[in-house]
């Protein structure tokens, strides 16, 4: 059922599923995420077995500083809150604070790759490069391997904005906001994985 329609915008209240193409994309996608948990799941379990392999590089201990780390989390589940309200102005077609809301979203994932890049650049600058040991190369395999499903996810974002910057909400770009926005909510949970399991257990 296609919901309640909105006769006034002539959208209905859940535009993103609202065809049988949304309705597929949805299903398709949840197939994706299955298998990107797959894929972290691995690089998480790789970490936890080397994770104590420093050889004579620097421990975690000596490098993470979790101010900064609860900084970047901070920016990343803000992001993730300014996508929702994103998706609320979406679904009652308020495209202008959908907008808003979006490259809000934007700006936060790209302050949070500059502060990841500036960890790497750090950690690098001490000792910590990705050959230096087991747990460093497992260390950067895992976090890089997030850092660039955050980029790849801003990328995707950002095109979606400026191809339909002046189209509005249509039931054809509703779907594609949509899990875009999903995929950053999953991103954000892999994140607070990362920050439990690499920085929190890794300062104790």
């Amino acid at each position: 059922m296609a919901g309640h329609v909105d006769t006034s915008k002539g959208l209905p209240s859940h535009p993103e599923r609202a065809t049988l193409e949304g309705k597929n994309k949805f299903l398709g996608f949840w197939f994706f995420l299955g298998g990107e948990t797959i894929l972290f799941a691995t690089f998480f379990g790789t970490y936890l077995g080397l994770r104590n392999g420093v050889a004579d590089g620097p421990t975690s201990q000596e490098l993470f500083q979790l101010p900064l780390v609860f900084i970047m989390t901070m920016l990343l589940l803000t992001s993730s809150l300014t996508s929702v309200l994103a998706m609320f102005a979406m679904k009652k077609n308020k495209f202008g604070t959908f907008k808003i809301w979006m490259w809000i979203t934007v700006l936060l994932g790209l302050a949070f790759l500059g502060f990841e890049i500036y960890e790497f650049y750090e950690y690098v600058h001490h000792g910590l490069g990705f050959t230096t040991s087991a747990f460093a190369s497992s260390f950067f395999s895992l976090v890089g391997l997030h850092g660039a499903h955050v980029a790849f996810g801003l990328c995707w974002i950002t095109v979606l904005l400026i191809r339909y910057n002046k189209t509005g909400i249509t039931l054809t770009n509703a779907p594609k906001f949509y899990l875009a926005s999903l995929y950053w909510h999953f991103i954000d949970v892999v994140w607070v994985f990362i920050f439990t399991v690499v920085y929190l257990m890794g300062v104790v």
